[in-house]
């Protein structure tokens, strides 16, 4: 598994339009997902160690992030044939366990992640209201090891684009596996 860390954001590139399954049997579209502050797009997976070490931490950031009129939508990446800890069956149960509050979607063709741009799992993608990307950073100071005190950058990242429509100047970039392609894809 290879560490990778994001690219730093590209203020204003717009957000890729999608439609996917989610773990509830609904197939969820960008427009659905959003808020009418912005919209927050996770790629993130069931077996990756970084994304596991935050899961806690970004579904309740999440839950505040929604309080303040920003939507969060997760997608799974991966190959789930090859990562079978990835499989629909497994993001239903993980979902269902932790009681996520934003829709859990399966990209099985990997051509959303690829519009994206996402290289790794958790990958955060902030937009605004007008749908332009204002945030590519880490949810938390510290990553994978946050202290106690330490800065949620993700959501105070959001937070400032819900009030302002931009976000922070500074972002440090999130790290974590690189996504799992398809060998045929």
């Amino acid at each position: 598994m290879a560490l990778m860390e994001t690219p730093l954001c590209e203020f204003g590139k717009p957000c890729p339009d999608f439609a996917l399954p989610g773990v509830d049997g609904r197939i969820w579209t960008r427009d659905q997902c959003k808020g009418p502050n912005g919209l927050l797009v996770m790629f993130i997976c069931n077996h990756c160690p970084y994304v596991k070490a935050i899961l806690d931490i970004l579904i309740e950031d999440c839950r505040e992030i929604s309080r303040h009129g920003i939507g969060c939508v997760a997608i799974n990446p991966n190959d789930t044939e090859r990562y079978p800890e990835d499989s629909f069956d497994n993001m239903k149960r993980i979902a269902a366990e932790k009681q996520f509050p934003f829709p859990y979607l399966l990209d099985e063709t990997q051509a959303v992640a690829r519009a994206f741009g996402a290289i790794c799992t958790p990958d955060f993608f902030g937009y605004n209201a007008g749908l332009q990307l204002q945030y590519r950073g880490r949810l938390i100071e510290g990553g994978k090891n946050p202290v106690p005190g330490a800065r949620h950058e993700l959501l105070e990242a959001m937070k400032q684009i819900a009030a302002t429509g931009r976000g922070p100047e500074v972002q440090y970039p999130s790290m974590g596996c690189s996504i799992k392609w398809r060998e045929n894809a």
